[in-house]
């Protein structure tokens, strides 16, 4: 008796230019990966950012009410991102690194 068994993995094929398939090995060796981890890593990454995107938020009429009074309130200040915000960058004088 034969079984079936459900197929687990599909086969992709691509046609790149030298260039690219280029630039991919470099990433991928960057990242100690191969060629196909690498870009099945990236091609997932990129769907599941798409699929995301069009992901709809349901709320009841008064949910949607409350959240836009919420957004048109005006925005209160955060003293750790204020005081961030007032330090001197790096390149700046007056910089003093955080130890």
């Amino acid at each position: 008796m034969v079984s079936t068994a459900e197929r687990k993995e599909y086969p992709i094929s691509m046609r790149l230019p030298e260039a690219d398939v280029a630039m991919i090995d470099r990433a991928a060796s960057l990242r100690g990966r191969s060629r196909t981890d690498f870009v099945r890593d990236a091609a997932v990454r990129a769907a599941e950012e798409v699929v995301m995107e069009q992901g709809l938020i349901r709320m009841s009429p008064e949910g949607f009410a409350d959240f836009m009074d919420i957004l048109s309130r005006p925005a209160a200040p955060v003293a750790e991102m204020v005081e961030l915000a007032r330090r001197p960058a790096p390149w700046e004088p007056g910089y003093i690194p955080k130890r």
